[in-house]
């Protein structure tokens, strides 16, 4: 053999071995990684000739699959979602070309790949019985989830959000994010075309409707964050709430921060207690507390309630972070201490303190997934509650929850989420935002003596007060538990 030739054999054994490898690689070490990899259409386009499971809200069916070929043709399965927009931000939507939601973290459980469903999917080809997707069951109250959705389209076209908890466990009864969208315009198998066009309609839609707020949209909390503050000072200073602190009706932050209680005056320019400063939400006293509490301190009462956290949180969609970062300067601290310059918060993050307050201090790990069964109902995974930690002891959460009783009652801030005949707790929030707008917050739990749900809400740029705008909606989201 001449040099040329063996040089040409010796080079194409290598290629050979390098495409071996290559092929190795891939196959053996890659596979899972590329099949659920999001830029990957092929998994989705694929399982439109198999029957995915239902996703159920309170045993009915807001997501299936429906089978629309003629008779006599191959299978085509077609995504069907019931109630417009109302759970599009937490199912999502399953398209030929990718997925959102439920549908997508609980994609191998839905379309039935999932290694939990090895035994049945057996048994299924032993018997030759159809294989079928898991069903998957939400922890949503239809209700609550209904009454904040309903209540948000009523405000006119107003951006916002609302997370409702079940304090003792962490199932999540309601998220809603508005605007919202109707999964079945772009899941259409039948005009995927349009299905895409309407898709990349909604990408370029300024209100962002493909953006999960309650999860994944993070906003300066304003008043509502007083409630960590005020935990802050009651475990780090031993206040209470008879506890007094300097409320001038003009503090100096670099520049002057005036109070936002009527009359501009929180109590005549002398000190203030705790629980008044609570009931009105004195801006002035809450900035002291902060400064006196002290950065480190304050960022380690937020990051106890689940702000800054190390890992991320999922529940299992992806929670965007919350940030209360330590703060040194002593004016940018003292605006940190009414929510304002760093602190940043999901609507979910501030659900979760209202919730660590109704639940004796215990903040419960946030979920939406409860039972993923089998399709002959066995359970395949339940969700149990998990304490996520112990933000405060059980006697700073009894004082906080009477203090912010308070807040409901007449001559508090929030009087427009009293139920009557129950005590409910509650802080009202109105966040600046560099605009003349500022968003309106509510956050609270009821009954106060006994917890059944707590709620967080925001307004995007809502032009009015926490209490003119969001207390009205979390008053209704939380009667649809307690009524």
């Amino acid at each position: 053999m001449n040099t040329p030739i063996r040089r040409l054999s010796v080079f194409s054994l290598l290629l050979l071995l390098v495409l071996m490898l290559n092929v190795t690689w891939l196959q053996g070490f890659q596979a899972e990684t590329i099949r659920e990899d999001p830029l990957n259409t092929r998994k989705f386009s694929e399982r439109l000739s198999e029957a995915r499971g239902p996703i159920q809200v309170a045993g009915e069916n807001v997501a299936y699959s429906e089978n629309i070929s003629e008779e006599g043709k191959p299978a085509r399965f077609q995504r069907q979602y019931t109630g417009g927009g109302l759970y599009t931000p937490i199912v999502g939507s399953f398209r030929t070309y990718g997925a959102s939601g439920i549908e997508n973290t609980e994609n191998s459980l839905l379309d039935g790949s999932d290694d939990r469903l090895a035994v049945r999917n057996f048994r299924d080809i032993i018997t030759g019985r159809e294989p079928e997707g898991a069903q998957v069951q939400l922890t949503l109250n239809p209700d609550v989830q209904k009454a904040g959705y309903e209540a948000f389209a009523a405000l006119g076209g107003k951006n916002g959000a609302a997370v409702a908890i079940e304090p003792d466990t962490g199932a999540i009864l309601g998220a809603v994010s508005y605007p919202s969208y109707d999964a079945n315009d772009v899941a259409d198998i039948t005009d995927t075309e349009q299905a895409v066009a309407n898709y990349t309609a909604l990408e370029e839609d300024p209100r962002q409707p493909l953006l999960n707020r309650a999860l994944n949209e993070r906003y300066p909390p304003g008043s509502t964050f007083k409630v960590v503050t005020a935990a802050a000072a009651m475990e780090y200073l031993d206040a209470g709430p008879d506890s007094t602190q300097e409320a001038p009706d003009v503090l100096t932050l670099g520049h002057d921060l005036p109070n936002a209680t009527p009359g501009g005056t929180c109590n005549g320019g002398e000190p203030d207690t705790l629980a008044h400063s609570i009931q009105i939400s004195c801006n002035t006293s809450f900035a002291n507390w902060a400064i006196d509490v002290g950065g480190s301190a304050l960022a380690e009462q937020a990051t106890a309630f689940g702000f800054n956290p190390e890992e991320e949180l999922t529940v299992p969609l992806s929670v965007t972070p919350s940030l209360a970062p330590v703060e040194e300067d002593r004016n940018i601290l003292g605006r940190a201490g009414i929510g304002q310059s760093n602190v940043e918060a999901t609507p979910l993050q501030m659900a979760m303190v209202a919730a660590g307050v109704a639940n004796s201090g215990e903040v419960m790990r946030p979920y939406v997934v409860d039972t993923v069964r089998d399709s002959d109902l066995s359970v395949v995974t339940q969700t149990g509650p998990e304490s996520y930690s112990q933000a405060i002891s059980a006697s700073t959460a009894e004082e906080l929850t009477e203090m912010m009783t308070l807040v409901t009652q007449q001559g508090g801030s929030g009087t427009n989420a009293a139920i009557p005949g129950m005590e409910v707790a509650g802080k009202t929030g109105t966040a600046e935002t560099g605009t003349d707008l500022t968003h309106n917050w509510f956050i609270g739990f009821a009954p106060a003596d006994d917890p059944q749900i707590a709620v967080a809400v925001v307004i995007e740029f809502g032009g009015g007060s926490g209490n003119e705008l969001a207390a009205p909606i979390a008053r209704q989201m939380m009667e649809a538990v307690v009524l």
